[in-house]
């Protein structure tokens, strides 16, 4: 295997390259896997990718392994998407949604075991505008948030969990809305919003499952336009989100379809994807891609995918 590991991810970066370096390498020794370990930048890391690709298509590799968080993930699975060259994934970003929506340990060993002999799981991606995101896209509110805080991050070298409180308290007060025209099939549909959120297959809004995914193949995009115009009833609505009294009536519009075109009034828009933004240029075309990816996954998980009650792809 070939195993890229991005040196700037959370975890990554306060174990040290080098204790991280050997930990992996008696781990893929003692499971009797010629794992290659490559160190890279953010930066570098696409390039690795399609290096890592090549490779696999010449038979050198029978898999890539990515170390990292869901901005880690999002780019090597942008280069492996359609391949089928299976994908492992070691956790050691600060928040991993990805790799908890798979059913991956969070630990490095049982981690590192999964992507070495686990099971193969196809999974769904979605894209705008040709890029690939796992979890999900934003617009309005979260975009605008991130920008702050990774601003305050580089200016005065905070960490991330103590950037994003002044930068949510800066968010609150200029409480950005966009005015955005949705198209689907046949219908379009005028909003004014704070925040415009499309998820890769369908996230949970109820108290035990808020912000996790139950499936990854069912080949949809979960969009939830919020409906609350005010900087205080948006605050409360994200109150109400965390006990699960947040209603579809009230406070969020929502539905499900495999493609979304979305404009706007401006001809830049921030967009996040999977926590990181990026500006891009309306419209904004978002479709699903079903079973787009391979990833290793344990194998409880796998079967369970598989089983007639719960689907198969």
């Amino acid at each position: 295997m070939l195993v890229l590991l991005n040196t700037g991810a959370g975890e990554a970066n306060q174990r040290g390259k080098e204790p991280l370096r050997a930990s992996l390498a008696s781990i893929f020794k003692r499971l009797k896997v010629q794992a290659e370990l490559n160190f890279c930048s953010g930066a570098e890391l696409k390039p690795r990718a399609e290096t890592a690709l090549a490779r696999a298509k010449a038979g050198e590799i029978d898999a890539v392994v990515v170390g990292g968080g869901d901005g880690t993930i999002r780019t090597v699975a942008g280069v492996l998407a359609d391949t089928g060259v299976p994908l492992g994934i070691l956790p050691l970003g600060t928040l991993n949604h990805f790799a908890k929506d798979l059913g991956l340990p969070m630990d490095l060993e049982h981690a590192a075991e999964i992507a070495a002999r686990g099971s193969q799981r196809v999974v769904d991606l979605a894209e705008v505008n040709g890029e690939i995101f796992i979890n999900n896209s934003s617009i309005g509110i979260y975009p605008y948030l991130v920008v702050d805080r990774e601003r305050r991050r580089s200016h005065h070298k905070l960490a991330k969990w103590m950037a994003v409180v002044p930068a949510l308290f800066r968010a609150m007060r200029h409480f950005p809305r966009r005015r955005l025209s949705l198209s689907a099939e046949d219908w379009t549909r005028p909003y004014h919003t704070p925040c415009l959120f499309i998820g890769n297959n369908e996230y949970g809004m109820e108290f035990f499952a808020l912000g996790r995914r139950q499936r990854l193949d069912q080949g949809e995009l979960s969009v939830h336009v919020v409906k609350q115009r005010r900087p205080f009833d948006f605050f409360w609505m994200i109150c109400r989100m965390g006990i699960g009294e947040v209603t579809r009536e009230r406070d969020i519009e929502s539905f499900k379809l495999d493609e979304l075109q979305v404009s706007a009034t401006t001809s830049r828009v921030p967009v996040a994807l999977d926590g990181e933004v990026e500006v891009m240029h309306p419209p904004l075309h978002y479709r699903s891609r079903p079973g787009a990816l391979r990833v290793m996954v344990p194998t409880s998980t796998s079967e369970r995918e598989s089983d007639p009650v719960h689907g198969s792809r």
